[in-house]
């Protein structure tokens, strides 16, 4: 039977907080990442219903100064 050597599992907590922090950091980035695209997408709707309302309001004044 082979001989362990046993002394590697005195890093073994310090591995299993090295992984437990690396996993924390990756869903803190990506939930990071996925609140930056949802404010860019928000941003980029907003812009487009103003937009929208300017051009509805302008049709309305031309639509106004006809009658």
């Amino acid at each position: 039977m082979p001989d362990f050597n046993w002394s590697v599992l005195e890093n073994f907590p310090l591995l299993l907080y090295i992984l437990a922090a690396k996993s924390v950091l990756l869903c803190l980035l990506f939930a990071g990442v996925k609140i930056y695209q949802s404010n860019k997408i928000e941003a980029q709707l907003k812009l487009e219903r103003e937009a929208r309302r300017k051009k509805e309001a302008e049709k309305e004044e031309t639509e106004k100064k006809e009658d």
